[in-house]
């Protein structure tokens, strides 16, 4: 998805992204070899058959200029044919395919690696790349966390603690009981981090090529300073997206092998690792404990990474990569924190943050904005009863989903009898009684 945004929200340091990573004009300076372009292109070539210098532009996210060099280089060598002009309004285009030379390396060169696409960085401007663009820059202050918590109901020195803690640049813990708001709070911190950032299609370490950009994490921008003419020499390498910060989420889904890059042997292609896919973001882990693997074997993973701010990528075969640990984590859990890794490893998590249940006025200010969310009118004497009536009567804690889920439920109930207008006290118990689990019967 392309988002259009307005030059506000580009970092400052623009320039220095510019400085690093300027628009390639040979071979040399994409940090790529001859060999390696040259494979990926014959790659393209096998894929698509016939490309004239527009598409190959496109697919390989390079410029004229280079594409040239890397086809006169195949040409030479006999792999790559030009099949004639084709007419197009802006005049004539070479067409470009591969000999039966081209085709057997085509061939070769995938079975050693499935990757087609974009060229992929390298791994050393990389690391320099996520350092220039790193989270942990320190400029959130009081009025930022109001601005993006606005409307959630959070009290002024939790508000503060969050603020504290993720400039810090240290690991987070939220915990307390389920349905306290911890997921709903931890996903919008990203609003904090309005600015805009580069992401490779994919990055590249030797010859191993590892895609980074995933269009589930990273949001496109448009950026109007990255035009795509033919044999534009200037502006920032078109290898990276304007994206936004990334958030990855992930809960009792989560397993160890997502959290190294995985090759996949049936297309020949390496994964990116979820920490990767977070860099210059947040990455939260939802459900603490709830994962296949022990609580402490997924902390005993974040010990190198939170102390030292790098992580060592594991490409098998005992090679490994060290890149920069460049996100905000952020644990989230329903259980006590000392049950799941003992004081020792704790203390190495910087801010543990409880969220607790509602005091009756904080109640409130959630069931208004649900009724004006909902449409229907906020009636002081019906959530009256509520509090009085079933909460207080069965000693139930005031916890920040229930009111959205209980409106709801009601209202649900409403619109299948055909009713309409404001909801009545026996509405409200209807849900109640089909919202909580009932004992009755033991």
């Amino acid at each position: 998805m392309h988002v259009i945004v307005d030059s506000d929200a580009y970092p400052s340091d623009r320039e220095a992204v510019q400085r690093l990573a300027p628009q390639p004009c040979t071979i040399r300076e994409t940090g790529l070899t001859d060999s390696f372009l040259g494979e990926l292109v014959c790659k393209h070539l096998h894929d698509a058959g016939v490309l004239d210098m527009p598409r190959l532009v496109e697919r390989l996210a390079l410029t004229g200029a280079v594409l040239e060099e890397v086809l006169a280089f195949l040409r030479k060598d006999g792999r790559v044919e030009v099949l004639g002009q084709m007419g197009q309004a802006s005049g004539q285009m070479l067409r470009y395919g591969l000999t039966e030379r081209g085709r057997s390396a085509a061939r070769d060169a995938l079975s050693r690696s499935g990757y087609i696409g974009a060229a992929p960085f390298p791994v050393s401007t990389y690391r320099s790349l996520i350092k220039l663009q790193t989270i942990h820059h320190g400029r959130i202050n009081a009025n930022d966390m109001r601005n993006a918590l606005a409307g959630v109901v959070l009290t002024e020195g939790m508000l503060d603690q969050l603020g504290v803690a993720l400039n810090s640049g240290r690991a987070i813990m939220i915990y307390g009981p389920a349905g306290t708001g911890k997921t709903y709070v931890s996903s919008r911190l990203i609003r904090l981090f309005a600015e805009a950032i580069w992401v490779p299609h994919a990055i590249v370490i030797n010859e191993s090529v590892i895609e980074i950009y995933d269009p589930q994490v990273h949001q496109r921008l448009d950026d109007n300073g990255q035009q795509n003419t033919l044999m534009l020499n200037e502006g920032i390498d078109r290898r990276l997206l304007c994206c936004k910060r990334p958030i990855v989420i992930t809960g009792g889904e989560l397993s160890m092998e997502q959290l190294d890059v995985r090759y996949d042997p049936y297309t020949r292609q390496y994964q990116a690792a979820l920490q990767l896919k977070a860099s210059n973001g947040l990455f939260i882990i939802d459900d603490m404990g709830r994962q296949r693997m022990a609580p402490a074997e997924l902390l005993n993973r974040w010990i190198v990474p939170m102390e030292e701010k790098r992580d060592f990528i594991n490409l098998g075969g005992g090679r490994h990569c060290e890149l920069p640990f460049d996100l905000i984590l952020v644990f989230s859990t329903n259980l006590n924190p000392l049950e799941l890794a003992d004081e020792a490893f704790l203390r190495r998590i910087g801010y543990k943050l409880q969220f607790g249940y509602l005091k009756p006025e904080e109640y409130e200010k959630i069931w208004r904005q649900e009724s004006e969310r909902l449409g229907i009118p906020f009636d002081p004497l019906l959530l009256r009863y509520v509090l009085q009536r079933l909460y207080a009567s069965e000693g139930m804690p005031l916890v920040p989903c229930h009111p959205r889920d209980l409106l709801n439920m009601a209202l649900d109930r409403q619109r299948y009898l055909g009713g309409s207008g404001a909801l009545s006290p026996q509405e409200l118990e209807w849900a109640w009684h089909n919202y909580f689990v009932q004992l009755d019967f033991l």
